[in-house]
This record gives C-alpha cells, sequence and structure tokens, in this order.
C-alpha cells in the first residue's frame, strides 16, 4: 500500500503548489496525469462528438482550478475531477438537447446513420456506447467503464439506486441487441 500513499501525497504536494503559489508546473503534471482519463470518460458520455468533447475537458480543468482549494481529500483527486467531468457533460447533453429542440431541420447525427461496426473490430464497443441513448450511455460508461457503483452514481446524478440499476440492465440488453443486429440503432 505504500506505492499508493507516495502517489497520493505527491498528488497533495502538486494541488497545494498550485493553490498556494500558482505554479504551473504543478498544474501541468496534474493535468498531463488526469485529462487522458478525462477525456475517455467525457467522449463516452458525449457519444464522441469531437469538438464538444475538448470543450467539456476544459471545462472540466477550469472549474477544477477554481476549486482545488476547497477540495477536503476525501476521494482521490481523480474521483473528484471526474465528479466535475459528469457534471460537465451532463450540462453539455442538456444543452445539446435544447439545441435539438431548437432546431427541428438538424440531420440526423453519424452514429445514428450506420452503426460501421464489423466483427473483431476493437471499436465496435465504442461506437454501440456512442449510439445509445444519453441516460442508458451515462450510467453504462459510468459503471461499467468507470466503476462506480449503484449508490455513487445515485448521488453523483441524484437519481435514485433502483433507477441506475434499471438504466444499467436497459443500457446493456440495447448493446446486446445493436451488437446482434436486433435492436435499433438510434435513441
Amino acid at each position: 500500500m505504500e506505492p499508493a500513499q507516495t502517489g497520493q501525497t505527491d498528488e497533495r504536494e502538486l494541488v497545494e503548489s498550485f493553490v498556494r503559489h500558482r505554479h504551473e508546473a504543478a498544474f501541468r503534471t496534474l493535468y498531463q496525469r488526469h485529462t487522458p482519463r478525462l477525456y475517455l470518460l467525457v467522449r463516452r458520455l458525449l457519444g464522441g462528438k469531437g469538438t464538444e468533447v475538448d470543450d467539456v475537458v476544459q471545462e472540466t480543468w477550469v472549474r477544477a482550478a477554481e476549486h482545488l482549494a476547497d477540495f477536503q481529500w476525501r476521494s482521490s483527486l481523480s474521483t473528484w475531477l471526474a465528479g466535475i467531468a459528469i457534471n460537465c457533460s451532463r450540462e453539455a447533453l442538456r444543452r445539446r438537447l435544447r439545441r435539438r429542440e431548437s432546431s427541428s431541420d438538424e440531420l440526423p447525427e453519424p452514429a445514428a446513420l450506420a452503426p460501421q461496426t464489423s466483427p473483431g473490430n476493437p471499436f465496435d464497443l465504442e461506437r454501440v456506447i456512442a449510439q445509445l441513448p444519453d441516460g442508458f450511455r451515462e450510467i453504462l460508461v459510468l459503471h461499467d467503464v468507470e466503476g462506480f457503483t449503484h449508490a455513487e452514481i445515485s448521488r453523483r446524478l441524484g437519481i435514485e439506486v433502483g433507477t441506475s440499476k434499471s438504466q444499467l440492465h436497459r443500457a446493456r440488453k440495447k448493446v446486446r441487441e445493436i451488437l446482434s443486429g436486433t435492436g435499433s440503432r438510434t435513441p
């Protein structure tokens, strides 16, 4: 357990260095350490939407930098950052929904046009996840990919544990349908 404690201590020192002295190198190290995971999380939550993913990751870091001094270390820094990323992603999904509602002329998203999956392709699951409805995708990514428990998802998203469980069940069913070719590929 020693290496984990060393990593935690190192992160605390980096956070403290940034908070107290605004050391750019400390922030850059934190950024380089955590951005790859945040990027994957946000990409999956948003269904792989290019510049939107970049914007949400950037917003995550802006908010994190503003509130690092308030971080209490009750969880790992990685978990705290993931929580911010989840909130920023949910805001982006709400904005996307409002845009869709205000523009009835919008063309279907490329993921909805054709699945482009083939047996053995390592990106099949990523494409399938991108095709899931937002609520299904969010729960599936948080539980099955990121490893959050239903209780954590419940707290994070403000939903009941039972809702998280049923959404996960439906999401997994939808993934199986899409992969087997029996389900519709659009939400």
